[in-house]
């Protein structure tokens, strides 16, 4: 597998150097990537987001905060399952959690999150239909 880096490397010269042969299409420059922390970043990113019971958590997490057992209860998944995805979101900096008396209310960090995770799901019905 080709990592960032070494796609870099290979991106000039022709096929005897791993690169690829120009053939007289005009198209835009290519964009200059962000720095490979950035890049590794986003990759942990949408690994915590790539799982359906996560997707739903961050839908359900929206509009508002919600305590595991609301998520339970309207994902219809058990409880341990839902605070295994929540460590992972968590941990991936996706969802934060505050206590509240014996509760422990989740909310997203970052609403731009959410609008991955919709740009998504509205890609994925878009090929159902």
């Amino acid at each position: 597998m080709k990592t960032v880096s070494s796609l870099a490397d290979h991106s000039q010269g022709g096929p005897e150097h791993g690169g690829h042969e120009h053939h007289g299409h005009d198209g835009p420059p290519p964009l200059d990537l962000p720095p490979r922390e950035v890049l590794d970043s986003a990759g942990e990113l949408l690994r915590a987001l790539a799982a359906p019971v996560r997707i739903a958590i961050v839908l359900q997490l929206r509009e508002s905060s919600r305590c595991v057992h609301e998520l339970v209860d309207s994902l219809e998944v058990p409880q341990p399952l839902v605070s295994q995805h929540l460590r992972i979101l968590k941990s991936a900096g996706v969802v934060a959690g505050e206590r509240s008396g014996r509760e422990v209310y989740y909310r997203l960090v970052d609403h731009h999150l959410c609008d991955i995770v919709l740009a998504a799901v509205d890609h994925s019905a878009e090929d159902r239909a």
